[in-house]
């Protein structure tokens, strides 16, 4: 029995009926949204007899040369060995040839099968096998590619149904969880916040409806299509290229196959797409990067991120700005500034909250560890997994957790940030070290908030990335870390000294605790602080260096605060601490934040969003993108809120009952902080210029300079040491303003 179902039709209907006929109303024909797609305000003419003459000397041929359509422009010894079916239309073509990157190509149409298509100005088509249902912008280079079309029921990577297709037909992404609970559906310009929401709130029927809704009313049901290939796009030396939208100056050379995708190219960044690459079913934003052998099936890659050497993601968002090479990533949701680099890394299942890094050999969620799918891994923001960490789903992760190397044989639930996790197979004990980027890799911590800065190339920025270290993300969780390490450590005295009993409640653990840690007991630098709750295991769980790290956490939430206010203080014109004192409120409340796609948002304004949006007040993605853009404008005020409330928590005191001494106080701490974050930078990267084993390399330092760099001259460092000159001397100007006890510089 006949497997393929090839029908056999006339060849007069070659490059007709692009819209079945039960799917055109009385009146309409099927160049209805052809002509709709085509703006170029071209006015095309019949060909003349001249121009027939000369294209037909030219070995060119038409089922139909009155089907044929050219502007005034057109000069047909410029077309050769073409063959036309269909209605085509083609602009002005010139005695001209194209160069782009070494490609020298003449201007016109030639070796081709062209089917059905518009074709811009100045338009190089050489050797393409099969042509059909374009519309060619002005200046497009077409050069060796096998098929090049496009369906009438094109969707160009979104994730709706067209006219007679079945609910089955539609693409979703099936994020942050193997068993499909979290999708959502794919659209242009959908933003990480957009991909959150959606595969979060999973309990709120009504929302995921209304996100649905905005979907589809945001496109066309009907069939009928073209795909569009933007002005000046160089496509060469591909193979299959159907069902796809490609923006301006887009260069795509040597890919496989592209199917079903929109390629976002332009002004707001080019995109560029090389060799062995293959893609189907998915949407690309501006300035994205894709070369060598990667492959990539229901995904959204946000504007100004990459994919490199053979990196496959597969039913997975990633953020902008972010890199995966060489690696498997798979029913993952990714915010902006994630690194994801060498061959043997993987990730799976998981909600990587961005300025993550995943090392070499780091399997993020083993496949099928357990009796069905993978369940989820989720990791706020600053996660990085050394070499070779094997973790297990589910697990979870407080802001900058760092994980040693090392198979973590049970699920973890990481609460206290700033982390290194390390799995101590000697004593078959988990280790939590907090506060550990603070004590030993200051320059990482810091130079990564410069660097993702840097690197954010976006043009439309309209939610609002928060790259600081220091925000009411991770305050909120240093709060609660200390309320943790209060417990635990009043939990390991009370033990020691044999005053512990299953009936001693939490509040007087945390009393004891506190006392200890307040009053600087040295006793606490004594103690084994167990804790609970971080591994599913009966193992220990032991936190080292808890009294270092709590001193520091209060002494970090002090700096966030004190900086906010100065900062404050800056842009207004207060002439004395009592005009300050004035506009400050005594009864602002820490309030909980939500992390969308890298813009922080207040938990409160989300349960707001969310109303609205069942309410219609929000309708369609344009109202949440306008959203974010109104929460991003708000975000400094907030966040000022945030910080000044933060201050009178850890501080223990009444906005309204700040005078000179504390205000003096407070600056001079921060200048401590300060230094002490600067010259902590400096040390942690001079320790690879002193480390021996780094030494050792080099036959003598000259080498070692010609190689790495001389210390003096880290761009990175210096900045910093400038900054804090800068700092210092603003912080003397404020005493002085204010008739404060001068710093010492």
């Amino acid at each position: 029995m006949p497997q393929n179902a090839i029908v056999k039709t006339p060849i007069s209907q070659l490059g007709y009926g692009f819209i079945p006929k039960e799917y055109l109303k009385e009146g309409q024909d099927e160049y209805l949204y052809r002509n709709l797609q085509n703006r170029s305000g071209i006015v095309y003419r019949h060909l003349t007899a001249f121009e027939i003459e000369g294209l037909v000397r030219n070995n060119n041929t038409s089922d139909n040369w009155n089907n044929i359509f050219v502007s005034d422009f057109f000069n047909p010894s410029l077309v050769k060995n073409c063959k036309f079916y269909g209605l085509v239309r083609i602009s002005k073509l010139e005695p001209f040839f194209l160069d782009f990157s070494d490609l020298k190509v003449p201007v016109g149409l030639y070796n081709s099968t062209i089917i059905s298509s518009d074709i811009g100005d100045n338009v190089c088509i050489d050797n393409v096998n099969y042509l059909s249902h374009q519309i060619i912008g002005n200046e497009v280079i077409i050069n060796n590619v096998n098929e090049l079309v496009t369906t009438n029921h094109s969707k160009f990577g979104n994730g709706i149904l067209k006219q007679g297709e079945d609910e089955s037909v539609r693409i979703w992404l099936e994020l942050c969880n193997e068993n499909g609970g979290r999708s959502v559906i794919p659209f242009n310009d959908m933003l990480p916040g957009d991909a959150y929401m959606w595969s979060k709130y999973r309990d709120d029927s009504a929302l995921l409806d209304k996100f649905k809704a905005f979907t589809e009313q945001q496109y066309r049901n009907e069939r009928g299509y073209y795909g569009k290939i933007g002005a000046r796009t160089v496509i060469k030396n591909c193979s299959i290229i159907k069902d796809v939208w490609i923006g301006e100056d887009a260069y795509i050379k040597g890919a496989n196959k592209l199917k079903n995708l929109t390629i976002n190219s332009g002004p707001k960044g080019l995109t560029q797409i090389g060799e062995g690459v293959e893609l189907v079913n998915g949407i690309i934003g501006f300035g994205c990067r894709i070369f060598y052998g990667v492959k990539a099936v229901r995904f959204v890659m946000a504007s100004n991120s990459q994919l490199k050497y053979g990196a496959r993601l597969i039913n997975s968002y990633l953020g902008n700005n972010a890199t995966i090479s060489c690696c498997e990533v798979l029913n993952s949701l990714i915010f902006p500034a994630h690194e994801q680099h060498h061959n043997n890394s993987f990730l799976c299942a998981a909600l990587i909250m961005g300025q993550s890094n995943i090392a070499a050999g780091a399997t993020i969620g083993s496949n099928h560890n357990s009796r069905g799918a993978d369940g989820e891994i989720v990791a706020n923001r600053g996660f990085w997994p050394g070499l070779c960490v094997s973790l297990k789903h589910n697990s979870k992760f407080a802001s900058y957790t760092m994980i040693a190397k090392g198979d973590y044989p049970a699920e973890l639930n990481i609460p206290i940030p700033f982390s290194l996790i390390t799995n101590d197979v000697s004593k078959d004990e988990l280790v939590v070290m907090p506060g550990y980027w603070f004590m030993y890799n200051l320059y990482a911590i810091a130079r990564n908030t410069w660097k993702y800065q840097d690197r954010d190339k976006r043009i439309d920025k309209i939610q609002n990335i928060e790259y600081e270290f220091l925000a009411p993300d991770t305050i909120n969780e240093l709060f609660f870390s200390l309320t943790l390490l209060e417990k635990y450590i009043g939990k390991a005295y009370l033990s020691k000294e044999d005053l512990l009993t299953n009936h001693t409640a939490d509040d007087e653990l945390i009393a004891t605790g506190k006392k200890l840690l307040e009053e600087h007991n040295p006793v606490v630098y004594q103690l084994e602080v167990v804790v609970d709750g971080f591994e599913n295991s009966k193992r220990k769980t032991v936190i080292i260096k808890a009294p270092k790290a709590y001193y520091l956490f209060k002494e970090l939430i002090a700096y966030y605060g004190s900086c906010q206010l100065i900062n404050y203080i800056k842009t207004h014109s207060f002439k004395t601490v009592d005009d300050v004192v004035h506009v400050l409120s005594g009864r602002l409340k820490r309030k909980q934040w939500v992390n969308i796609g890298g813009q922080l948002v207040l938990k409160e304004d989300i349960e707001l969003f969310k109303q609205q949006v069942k309410e219609g007040k929000i309708n369609g993605w344009d109202g949440v993108h306008h959203w974010y853009a109104e929460k991003g404008s708000q975000y400094s005020e907030q966040k000022l809120k945030h910080a000044l409330a933060s201050l009178a928590e850890v501080k223990k005191i009444n906005l309204k009952q700040i005078d000179a001494p504390f205000l003096n106080e407070l600056i001079s701490g921060a200048i401590t902080t300060k230094e002490w974050i600067t010259n902590g930078i400096y040390e942690s990267r001079a320790k690879d210029y002193e480390n021996p084993y780094r030494e050792m390399v080099y036959d003598n330092e000259a080498e070692m300079v010609s190689v790495v760099g001389k210390l003096e001259d880290n761009t990175f460092i210096n900045h910093q040491i400038e900054e804090l000159a800068s700092f210092k001397k603003e912080m003397n100007q404020f005493k002085k303003r204010f008739n404060l006890e001068l710093a010492v510089i």
